[in-house]
């Protein structure tokens, strides 16, 4: 067995029994993050059935799996980077979900450009949880009115998303969003990654962002 499709397996294994100690119920999928690895790295996860996948770069997102999803169509693509507005067009025709809406203009973007094509892309909301300046994501305190933003204009938001401070607690980050997110009434929830993934699993997260602990360390 590739030991990418090992990594895989044992995280999994790892969630389940911390999860099941706990009693809670709700296992998250895992984003693998193949951002920066070449598809050969990929194949034995999609061989095995693994169906989501990250990527923070359009342009590397449409070179690499354009093909593959042309072939397997129940794979999943979630753009988690930063998305330019000028890279909307793009993405909406290959991306299943992104991760990283914080604007009314990024937002209205998608709109357009997903209703040329006729596809829904599901949206989550990425919150600035630590207030850091030079962090993407929407402020707390301006979060209501860009759902309702959103929801006005039709876009299927189905979640919050964070990165929560380098080096910090994650813990009280995931916390936090967990009670947006219920506040909001959404299903969904995107924190967690190498680092912290227990910690966000515990505190309600659907989807993981797992690159390193799957792929090893990018060079």
């Amino acid at each position: 067995m590739h030991h990418t499709v090992q990594n895989l397996i044992d995280i999994k294994k790892s969630i389940i029994n911390i999860l099941e100690d706990k009693n809670i119920s709700k296992i998250p999928k895992i984003i693998a993050v193949s951002k920066t690895f070449s598809s050969d790295k990929i194949l034995p996860l999609i061989e095995y059935g693994h169906i989501d996948y990250g990527e923070n770069k359009v342009q590397e997102a449409i070179d690499k799996w354009t093909d593959i999803k042309s072939k397997k169509s129940n794979i999943k693509l979630h753009m988690i980077g930063k998305l330019q507005t000028n890279k909307v067009k793009f993405a909406v025709k290959l991306f299943d979900y992104i991760h990283s809406v914080d604007s009314e203009k990024l937002a209205q973007k998608i709109f357009d450009e997903q209703t040329k094509i006729n596809r829904k892309i599901k949206i989550f909301i990425q919150v600035n949880i630590g207030e850091e300046d030079q962090k993407s994501g929407i402020n707390k305190n301006e979060l209501s009115k860009l759902i309702i933003f959103c929801k006005k204009i039709n876009l299927e938001v189905v979640g919050l998303m964070c990165i929560p401070p380098a080096n910090s607690d994650s813990e009280k980050y995931f916390t936090e969003m967990n009670l947006l997110n219920n506040e909001f009434k959404f299903k969904e929830l995107s924190m967690g990654m190498s680092s912290d993934f227990i910690k966000a699993s515990e505190n309600n997260a659907s989807f993981l962002r797992i690159g390193s602990s799957i792929f090893g360390q990018r060079y």
